[in-house]
């Protein structure tokens, strides 16, 4: 098919998870309302383990860059959202959209990679516990945060770059919050098999990959955790890694959802109201499922939370 100039193209058109304008202001108060949370919440987090010496360990050296990476994949979707109700405006740019696809791509699958390596760093501490500091080392971690990145800007780059050679037909409506790629596919009027043929097999490699490796690294542990003979270390055992079953179990599960719903219907805002659940929900959800059942962090979070009630007064005694 003949391709069109990619240039003329100026605005993209969000529709949103819902075009009833008397439900606009419940929608703008809710996803503020959450967005804040996540922020909040993932910030505290990332304050908590960069604070306490305790916690400077492989665990939570990850769960912190977990949170940042939370923060960020928020970041890309929410605000953009928001503005647009605010300014009754559902127009993006063009190099806006590409821009939004190009990092929720990258923080979508850099969160897939650091749940990957979190898995493996709890088989390791539950597996070999006396090899724990020998193999998760520093050099070990930084390499393994740093390939994460790699593959990921890889990835998002790659899928990126494919989307610019496409054009476009003149119905530029995307039934989404935010310029999701498939949605942003299914608009090319060009041929998009080579951008088919990537797409599937990132989700193989990228997706597959990793889950395959979280299984293994679970079935690993829960042999170990059934070796052992009394039912306190039992529980001690699954308890360092129970969050970390629990966050990959909530984010793993509404993304095979969301893709698994897609396929089986055509209802576009019921889709966007499922991307929901993974893109928002579950970010959101994170710091609290890591903080109820962790003691190290409540320990943290109340240190941090009461140096900020300290220095509030002497803030103000001092002004």
């Amino acid at each position: 098919m003949e391709t069109g100039n990619q240039t003329g193209i100026s605005d993209f058109f969000l529709l949103g998870i819902s075009q009833e304008p008397e439900l606009q202001p419940l929608i703008f108060g809710v996803f503020l309302s959450m967005y804040l949370i996540t922020v909040l919440g993932n910030l505290l987090i990332i304050l908590a383990v960069s604070s306490d010496p305790h916690l400077h360990t492989p665990m939570y050296f990850f769960l912190s860059n977990l949170s940042f990476v939370d923060i960020c994949f928020t970041s890309t979707t929410i605000p953009k959202m928001l503005q647009n109700i605010q300014t009754q405006n559902k127009a993006i740019t063009y190099e806006g959209c590409i821009t939004q696809m190009y990092f929720f791509l990258l923080f979508a699958v850099l969160d897939i990679f650091i749940l990957t390596v979190m898995a493996y760093d709890r088989y390791v501490a539950i597996c070999h516990p006396l090899h724990y500091t020998v193999i998760m080392n520093p050099r070990l971690c930084g390499l393994l945060l740093l390939g994460s990145w790699a593959m990921s800007t890889f990835n998002s780059l790659l899928e990126n770059l494919l989307i610019l050679r496409l054009s476009f037909c003149e119905d530029l409506e995307i039934s989404h919050f935010f310029c999701d790629f498939n949605k942003v596919l299914q608009l090319a009027c060009s041929d998009t098999f080579l951008n088919d043929v990537v797409k599937y097999s990132v989700v193989v490699v990228m997706g597959g990959g990793p889950f395959v490796g979280i299984l293994y690294s679970y079935s690993k542990i829960v042999s170990s955790i059934r070796a052992i003979s009394s039912a306190q270390g039992k529980y001690k055992a699954f308890s360092t890694c129970a969050s970390h079953l629990s966050v990959v179990s909530l984010f793993f599960c509404t993304s095979i959802g969301v893709y698994l719903s897609s396929a089986m219907t055509q209802n576009s805002q019921s889709n966007a109201i499922a991307s929901v659940m993974y893109t928002v929900v579950t970010p959101m959800l994170n710091p609290f499922i890591y903080s109820l059942r962790n003691k190290d962090i409540k320990r943290a979070l109340k240190n941090v939370i009461g140096m900020a009630v300290l220095k509030g007064p002497v803030f103000l005694t001092l002004k």
